[in-house]
């Protein structure tokens, strides 16, 4: 296919209608040109297709595909080799299909835990969400297949997500909504990206060209096509100029007519159509460059490598001398998703699963159990009969695990959670059943964090969070011990939600919601307030024990921020069974003149070891692990002074830490006007003390010098307080010996 050919061959008509959907999941073909079509389809943690009959909301059952750990899940591995593992599989399967382009993934940061498609979220870090989703791009990407990554940006709720006008500074913006993008798109290249439906301080992400032009094209040097969320287009020719290529799904022909209306009267050149064009025959291209005929795949690998996934995911967040278990244990199973596992959340992400294994059904393959169901998932009210049994069969083992989480109808696409609570009746369960065995384990299937009432009361805890189709096989590996738990949670669990920092402004009004909580979201609000948390963000336990030590940072003195650090240490396994650890790297900036929070988390590695095992575990640091966002400097800034570099096993816990002083060499803009003060000038201007002392007694010689303790013991400082804090234009009101042109000569030559 010759894009450049093509692109003068088509007419404007042909030209406006490439821009828009065919239906739900096509592009539009042009069959004089012999331009085919492709399909696209949801994803991201398997294949969502519809069969060509698809209806016009694209709501109808999908095929038979392999559903893998959700995003949630997949996240706690911190593991991107297993991301892109799993982005390969899916392109092996977008091939078999005829897929071109795997709607996903979806790297939202957990601003709330409400979000109802919080599940197909990585994490509230951008750092960990950006590198797991950047090796997932890369695997599907190295099939030949496509990625659109989603949902950009500033998509965090979905109450009102078609219209709401999410209000956040640009330092906000940059540090945690945008960088998780920023780090796909440089290092995985992906060929699409999706615009969210919000408004973004006033403007639709579809025609936001602040976003889509000067962020993502000029700065990030993103080439691929971006396209809409399905029917989040608002003004078609607006997008288009702010580069927005594809419009999905068909607007059955209204808004073709109107970039055909736009072009001819002169509205819109035609030069900003052909972009937008030609970036769509690219997309056409790629695919057909890189299909393969009669591809297939062994779904029965996936299923395996979906179980694996699961298990290397999990969290075990709390175990008190009891797992693993031994198979010749006692055990009762309760609870439904034992026999039907919750493995997935609702709406476009729901996958027809090729075969789903349950933990009743991978645990015969060890040992024999009881079941009791406990509980229904129709609606939350206590069945006294399925209790009783539950209790009965918890009394009468050796250990209960009770398998428990959120039904389907508490998180999905479309609405937000409006409580962290599991349904009451799995709590109640919960509690009866610790009345009569102590022994008890609790297994959570979980999209987003719950509160857990009888955490006390319970021996083992194992958040799976909604780990796949295979997600019972990998419960019972981790119980049983065949897999040693190495998880970290990608997020924390806060102690109540009234401890969220958006919690006062989530989900907003009706027309807006404020960030007002700025870079200060989940463990960078959490750990610099101090406050006590459930669970810290990067917790997780394990079967065996890890030591840290030997911190070495090369080089160790002299750095400037153009210097390339070098983090080592040694991790050994001291403990009897092989395990995994992830080892979490942190910053902090010591006197930073900005608030930043306390640490955040710049480098992970993921290591595996025998019983005692040592390996090196090693770090590169570039200056941005160690800036923030000027909005001054309009660039990432780093800040002359100390900071802390931090290993350890969650942001809780630091077990080594080095102290180095940073050299920047960028300057922060500084402009003086009638609004600067006298410590304004002392602070940013070289000379600046010197400057002032030439105004000795002139200023404000109503307060210069004067230490009289009329106003108590307090006046003195109160005094030079004041002084240091004036604006230039207000000493013109306290009595000063100096003129208005004086002012403007001093700006002047600070200025300059």
């Amino acid at each position: 296919m010759d894009v450049e050919k093509l692109l003068s061959e088509l007419t404007l008509e042909e030209k406006a209608a490439l821009c828009s959907g065919a239906d739900f999941w096509h592009s539009k073909s042009i069959e004089r040109l012999q331009i085919p079509a492709v399909m696209v389809t949801d994803g991201p943690h398997g294949l969502r297709k519809q069969a060509e009959e698809s209806d016009h909301l694209g709501l109808a059952d999908s095929i038979k595909a392999i559903c893998f750990p959700t995003a949630s899940a997949l996240a706690c591995s911190f593991d991107t080799e297993l991301a892109r593992h799993i982005g390969e599989a899916l392109g092996d399967e977008c091939q078999a299909e005829s897929v071109s382009t795997l709607l996903g993934p979806g790297v939202n940061m957990k601003r709330s835990p409400l979000c109802g498609r919080n599940f197909e979220y990585y994490s509230e870090d951008p750092y960990l969400t950006g590198k797991m989703a950047a090796a997932f791009v890369t695997g599907v990407q190295s099939k030949g297949i496509g990625t659109s990554v989603k949902h950009f940006a500033v998509n965090n709720q979905e109450y009102r997500r078609m219209s709401i006008n999410a209000i956040a500074d640009e330092r906000t913006l940059r540090e945690i909504y945008l960088a998780a993008f920023e780090t796909i798109v440089k290092e995985a290249k992906p060929t699409t990206l999706m615009c969210s439906y919000n408004r973004i301080n006033g403007t639709y992400a579809c025609e936001n060209d602040w976003l889509l032009n000067k962020v993502l094209r000029e700065e990030w040097g993103f080439d691929g096509l971006v396209m809409t969320d399905w029917g989040a287009m608002n003004d078609r020719v607006k997008a288009l100029k702010a580069g927005l290529d594809l419009e999905m799904p068909s607007s059955n022909g209204i808004r073709d007519r109107e970039i055909v209306e736009a072009v001819k009267s002169g509205e819109l050149s035609e030069e900003i159509l052909n972009t937008s064009v030609r970036r769509v025959l690219k997309l056409i291209k790629h695919y057909y460059d890189n299909k393969k005929e009669n591809a297939s795949y062994d779904k029965e690998a996936h299923h395996a490598l979906a179980r694996k996934a699961a298990a290397e995911s999990a969290v075990l967040l709390k175990n008190e001398s009891i797992l693993p278990l031994k198979s010749d244990i006692k055990a009762a199973f309760i609870g439904k998703f034992a026999q039907v596992p919750r493995y997935q959340g609702g709406g476009s992400s729901h996958i027809n699963s090729y075969q789903v294994t349950s933990a009743l059904e991978a645990v015969k393959e060890i040992s024999q159990i009881t079941y009791a169901q406990g509980y229904d998932t129709k609606e939350d009210k206590t069945d006294e009969t399925l209790l009783q049994e539950a209790v009965k069969a918890a009394r009468e083992a050796e250990v209960a695990v009770i398998f428990a989480g959120l039904p389907d109808s508490f998180e999905s696409e479309g609405y937000d959670r409006v409580h962290m609570d599991l349904p009451e009746c799995q709590n109640y369960l919960i509690q009866e059943i610790a009345k009569v065995q102590k022994n008890l384990v609790v297994v959570l299937h979980n999209g987003s964090p719950v509160r857990m009432p009888w955490l006390s009361d319970v021996k083992g805890l194992i958040s799976l969070y909604l780990g796949g189709q295979a997600v019972g096989g990998a419960a019972i590996d981790l119980l049983y011990g065949f897999v040693n738990p190495s998880g970290k949670l990608a997020e924390s669990y806060p102690l109540s939600l009234k401890h969220n920092p958006s919690y006062l402004n989530f989900p907003g009004t009706e027309k807006e919601v404020v960030y007002n909580e700025g870079v200060f979201i989940g463990y960078r609000y959490y750990d610099t307030k101090d406050l006590e948390v459930l669970y810290p963000f990067g917790y997780g336990l394990s079967y065996t024990t890890f030591e840290y030590s030997e911190l070495r940072i090369t080089p160790d003195s002299n750095l400037s921020d153009t210097d390339s650090i070098t983090v080592t240490l040694k991790v050994k396994n001291t403990g009897k069974v092989f395990g995994k650890e992830t080892v979490q790297l942190y910053i902090q900036d010591k006197a930073s003149s900005v608030k930043r929070p306390d640490k955040e988390l710049k480098g992970f590695v993921k290591t595996a070891l025998a019983p005692g095992e040592e390996k090196d575990v090693s770090f590169t640091l570039d200056s941005r692990a160690f800036a923030y966002y000027s909005e001054a400097l309009g660039d990432w800034y780093v800040e002359t002074g100390n900071f802390t570099i931090m290993v350890g096993a969650s942001s809780r816990d630091i077990r080594l830490y080095k102290d180095i002083f940073l050299t920047g060499t960028k300057k922060l803009p500084f402009i003086a006007d009638e609004t600067t003060t006298l410590s304004d000038i002392r602070k940013y201007v070289p000379n600046g003390s010197e400057i002032i002392s030439r105004y000795s007694g002139r200023l404000m010689p109503a307060l210069e010098g004067s230490a009289e303790e009329s106003l108590g013991e307090g006046t003195a400082e109160m005094l030079r307080q004041m002084v240091e804090g004036t604006p230039l234009h207000c000493t013109l009101s306290f009595g000063g010996n100096i003129t208005a042109e004086e002012i403007q000569a001093l700006l002047k030559e600070i200025n300059n």
